[in-house]
């Protein structure tokens, strides 16, 4: 029988939840029945080692390569093969980028330039996959031939502070939008009710049995009350709030050690309220690990201090590894975590955060009670692929 063909679109493999739940769902791919292509504007990132060696990897073609180089070395060299347009449109877009309000919104105005370097794909596919929001989706719906067309929103779209009249043209040209929990997809049908037939939840894929293996290596840490936070640098992540936490726990005499693994545009920031806060020994900025889950599983504590989330896999992964857990109470948290039951929501506030944390290092009965609970739960997501073959 002939194979289906599969075609994923990501901007690159840079450490983040989307960015992992891709790689998981990838290893655990059919690749006995399907051949699959991914598509990535930046062939770089932390996971891209971790891509089963059966997944072919493409990079947009044409003038692209061109249009990512810096702003003058792309335009000089378009200037001097005569491709005026192209000049304009990478200048367009680094003026957009500089002007937008939010990140998302410069993804989103800046796509229509980013687009008129980048050719039609050859290549016709069964199923193609935008992974996450914005440009993924605008290069399957715009470049690809294919029979099926699916887009992801892996956060509160509402949160990313995006302009709906802009997306609105492009869900209308997808055949299925995913989300990744079920408040995340109450939100996009009220954003978007003409679409709600169209949306359900696939949950992010997370293999157990890989990740207690991998949980398994050996690494260094001190010994102390041991917080451990997943997440990439960003102003969403929370981290500020959490420096200053960490100051009122070792004000109150706790010796914490704070593992924080990721990296991101926040960092210099961050550094500088390290600094400020005397936290130097005690909050620590580990940078990105492609296996971090030895940190969680030697955590006391898995803390996610986010101002908000769509289903954040580091969540998941520390509950399979029958961490206690204090989430910050962003909008979508419930669909992860039960107060009192398997962690603790504390409001987003240094004072709540701080107050939760210590509530839980104080009550070893309480840490004991989450840990026998997650034991008991089946946590695994493998089964998750099945939503995609379905539509195969």
């Amino acid at each position: 029988m002939m194979k289906k063909r599969v075609l994923f679109v990501i901007p690159s493999l840079d450490a983040g939840g989307g960015e992992k739940s891709l790689v998981n769902l990838l290893g655990i791919f059919d690749f006995s029945r399907y051949d699959v292509d991914l598509v990535l504007f930046h062939k770089h990132g932390l996971f891209l080692g971790l891509l089963p060696s059966e997944v072919n990897v493409i990079e947009p073609q044409g003038d692209f390569a061109t249009f990512k180089r810096p702003l003058v070395k792309s335009m000089a060299r378009y200037l001097l093969q005569f491709k005026f347009k192209l000049a304009w449109h990478r200048f367009k877009f680094y003026k957009l980028n500089r002007a937008a309000t939010n990140k998302s919104i410069g993804e989103q105005l800046s796509w229509k330039h980013v687009s008129a370097s980048i050719p039609k794909l050859e290549s016709s596919y069964d199923l193609a996959i935008g992974f996450l929001e914005k440009s993924s989706i605008y290069y399957v719906v715009e470049k690809v031939t294919a029979s099926m067309k699916v887009g992801f929103i892996h956060n509160d779209y509402r949160l990313l502070g995006m302009k709906k009249q802009f997306d609105l043209p492009y869900f209308e040209k997808l055949d299925k939008i995913f989300t990744v929990s079920p408040s995340c997809e109450q939100i996009l049908n009220e954003e978007f009710p003409e679409f709600a037939r169209k949306t359900s939840v696939m949950y992010n894929v997370v293999s157990t049995q890989l990740l207690r293996r991998m949980a398994a290596e050996t690494v260094e840490m001190e010994d102390s009350i041991k917080l451990v936070s997943v997440g990439r640098l960003h102003h969403q992540k929370g981290f500020d709030i959490a420096i200053d936490a960490c100051r009122l726990l070792v004000d109150r005499g706790y010796d914490i050690r704070w593992y924080v693994l990721g990296e991101g545009s926040e960092r210099g920031r961050l550094e500088r309220l390290i600094s400020e806060n005397n936290l130097a020994e005690h909050f620590l900025l580990l940078g990105t690990r492609s296996n971090p889950y030895p940190y969680m599983a030697n955590a006391d504590i898995y803390v996610q201090p986010s101002r908000f989330e769509g289903k954040a896999i580091s969540i998941d992964e520390a509950k399979i590894l029958c961490k206690p857990i204090v989430v910050a109470n962003f909008s979508t948290v419930r669909d992860q975590i039960t107060h009192g039951v398997d962690g603790l929501i504390s409001e987003l506030d240094p004072i709540a955060l701080a107050d939760t944390i210590q509530m839980l290092v104080d009550d070893a009965a309480l840490r004991d009670r989450f840990v026998k609970h997650l034991e008991s739960c089946s946590l695994g997501t493998e089964s998750e692929v099945d939503k995609l073959y379905e539509l195969v």
